[in-house]
């Protein structure tokens, strides 16, 4: 089939990307001439492993193009995707949905008869009938299919997540849109994925309901994790011992610094704003977005209680500024609030991350960056693993007190243990690992 993929970041990217390597001719549109001459040299706007090599054999193989080209890409398309951004609107917290209209009057007029517009941004419900009333109103004539194919692609495992998916979910009005989309999407199904038609609103739903439920989740466990601090458990178990209940399972249970990213935070706002605009407020979802904003907030001061309550003249070590590993995104991560206020607070603060530190530099033009944990740590009062690279998971511990004037490690995601890095002289914090017989 022939898809036109309007919008080539993160999403656009890999989506028309795994489309093509499933045999469709897809070309990437963007209004960025300069993301698309990179994009057409091979040079890729984000980081995610396996995609370069991805993109490069497609484009060889010419399933695979980009251009800022609308008129003539859209014209020749089957399905037409919208993947543009979904930012939260200043101001209330909906989600501003500008760039979605923009595009689908742009390509209004160019589409042909039969052509399906899916929506693959995250938008609220009601979106896919608003679509099709701007599609009616620039031309009255046109037989319209709007359907909603809402993406689930986890950054750092996109491709995996769109080759082999826990589902995918196509919201239709009518049996011509379902039957493109079905034919679009046969070569995934043949590995036994199931697919899920449903109405477009339901499929809109579906994406909120599903990135909240497991915001949900994180601030769950992390809440656990401080109960546990008070009572001298060890949030680990305590998430073990949950998570084999099959009801509950196992992921999302790993206590940490808060979630962040470029899904959850306006994800979970959204939906929060849409259901008290339609008086049926969300409380689990409010408590749940005031928790994760609290906790990122409090994260320098548990750097600064372990270095004797102040960091004033102290040089501190963050290990990992992306919001989560294998990603370059720096979008709502903890490690941002986090540098800002041990700033703030008077520290010195060198920063180290495999492939985020030229997002974080106009973040953080404050923080200094070093390119490897070692220099990173050269002098420091403490070292804070604040992203869990594979690169931070096997530390050469006797080297990291070797070159710190204060062995001191804070291990936001507990990858190690207090009794482990006891051996090198380090005094260890974790997070929900209270020490033996410590309480409170």
């Amino acid at each position: 089939m022939r898809v036109t993929m309007i919008g080539s970041g993160y999403v656009g990217l890999v989506s028309g990307t795994c489309l093509a390597d499933f045999g469709h001719s897809v070309t990437c549109i963007d209004k960025d001439e300069t993301r698309i001459a990179d994009l057409q040299r091979g040079q890729l706007p984000i980081y995610e492993p396996g995609l370069d090599r991805l993109v490069s054999e497609n484009v060889a193989a010419g399933r695979l193009g980009f251009s800022t080209d609308i008129a003539s890409n859209v014209a020749q398309a089957d399905v037409v995707f919208i993947a543009v951004g979904t930012p939260s609107r200043r101001g209330d917290g909906h989600a501003d949905l500008s760039h979605v209209e923009s595009a689908i009057r742009e390509i209004t007029p160019h589409l042909r008869k039969g052509a399906v517009v899916a929506t693959k941004s995250t938008v609220p419900v009601g979106t896919g009938d608003r679509l099709e009333e701007i599609i009616r109103e620039i031309r009255p004539e046109y037989p319209v299919f709007v359907v909603s194919n809402p993406e689930f692609l986890r950054q750092g495992a996109a491709i995996e997540d769109f080759s082999r998916p826990d589902r995918i979910v196509v919201g239709v009005a009518d049996e011509a849109a379902k039957r493109i989309m079905a034919d679009l999407y046969r070569p995934i199904s043949i590995n036994r994925a199931p697919v899920l038609f449903t109405s477009r609103r339901n499929a809109e739903l579906i994406k909120y309901a599903g990135n909240a439920f497991l915001a949900m989740k994180i601030t769950f466990i992390n809440e656990m994790a401080d109960l546990c601090e008070s009572l001298g458990g060890d949030v680990q178990e305590v998430a073990r011992g949950i998570g084999l209940d099959n009801r509950i399972g196992p992921k999302f249970l790993h206590a940490g610094p808060g979630y962040g990213g470029s899904c959850f935070p306006k994800d979970t706002l959204a939906l929060m704003r849409t259901a008290q605009e339609f008086g049926s407020p969300m409380r689990l979802i409010e408590t749940t977005i005031d928790i994760n904003n609290t906790r990122k907030q409090a994260l320098a001061q548990r750097v600064i209680q372990a270095c004797g309550g102040t960091v004033a003249g102290k040089r501190i070590a963050l290990l990992g500024l992306a919001f989560k590993p294998n990603t370059d995104d720096m979008r709502e991560a903890p490690s941002i609030p986090l540098a800002e206020m041990l700033l703030a607070a008077g520290a010195t603060v060198v920063a180290t991350d495999p492939q985020a530190m030229r997002n974080a530099a106009s973040l953080l033009p404050d923080l200094e960056f070093a390119p490897d944990p070692y220099r990173a740590v050269e002098d420091a009062e403490a070292v804070v693993l604040v992203t869990e690279w594979n690169e931070f998971r096997a530390l050469n511990f006797a080297e990291l007190a070797k070159r710190m004037r204060n062995p001191r490690f804070i291990d936001l995601r507990n990858v190690y243990g207090r009794a482990e890095l006891s051996e090198y002289g380090f005094t260890y914090h974790g997070i929900g690992r209270a020490a033996p017989g410590e309480r409170g």
